[in-house]
């Protein structure tokens, strides 16, 4: 190791930020210990004593970047609240393409995704919701709490040819007349989807949903 590279102090903080920046501009297929350790100017083997290996690496990656979600606003009803911190974590997660991936791909939680987790439930106890709505929310709230979802909709490629194009969806209209109805009749039919507005629109339903089966008393069946 060189005299400039042996003079460089490294500590865990500094390893996670740097290796957030390179998944950022690369992903997470881009990120290796040896990469990060050029991009620090130090050998892999430096790395080591900060992050036992890639796997423990992107933990703290993760707990880097959910520690950063804004807090929710206090004071404020729980369904308020809870989908203003929901919403911060999208906007974060936005900005850190590859903390979907990472998320999911998890086998343990740090602090920051238990502290994270804790403060939503907190949030629907303080309005009042029971242990067992609460936990029914938290599934049905699943990868959503975290600002993200995944798309179920496979949009077939119509033909660039004007004359092709009018001819496959004539055979579409034929076969799949519903599909065929939304998009072309929808508002801003034809334009892509406003992911933010269609993630809005599911949390919404969701946080409407647990208001209205609090009030009404629900329970599940196991606590009948």
């Amino acid at each position: 190791m060189s005299t400039a590279a042996s003079r460089i102090r490294l500590d865990r903080e500094k390893v996670i930020a740097s290796a957030i920046e390179l998944a950022d501009a690369g992903g997470l297929d881009g990120l290796s210990m040896r990469r990060l350790a050029d991009s620090l100017g130090v050998t892999p083997m430096a790395l080591y004593k900060h992050v036992a290996g890639r796997e423990q690496l992107i933990d703290g990656m993760v707990e880097g970047v959910v520690a950063r979600i804004e807090a929710a606003p206090r004071g404020v009803p729980w369904r308020d609240a809870v989908r203003a911190r929901i919403l911060s974590a999208r906007s974060l997660m936005q900005r850190h393409p590859w903390a979907q991936t990472a998320i999911e791909t998890r086998t343990t939680a740090g602090p920051a995704v238990l502290g994270y987790m804790d403060d939503l439930m907190s949030l629907m106890f303080e309005g009042g919701l029971s242990a067992d709505l609460v936990h029914h929310a938290m599934h049905a709230l699943s990868v959503r709490m975290w600002g993200f979802t995944r798309e179920v909709l496979p949009t077939p490629e119509l033909p660039a040819d004007l004359a092709e194009r009018a001819d496959a969806l004539t055979a579409c209209a034929a076969r799949y007349p519903a599909i065929v109805r939304m998009a072309t009749t929808a508002p801003r039919a034809g334009e892509t989807c406003d992911s933010d507005e269609e993630f809005a629109f599911a949390l919404d339903i969701l946080l409407d949903a647990f208001e209205r089966l609090d009030a009404a008393g629900w329970a599940s069946d196991a606590a009948r």
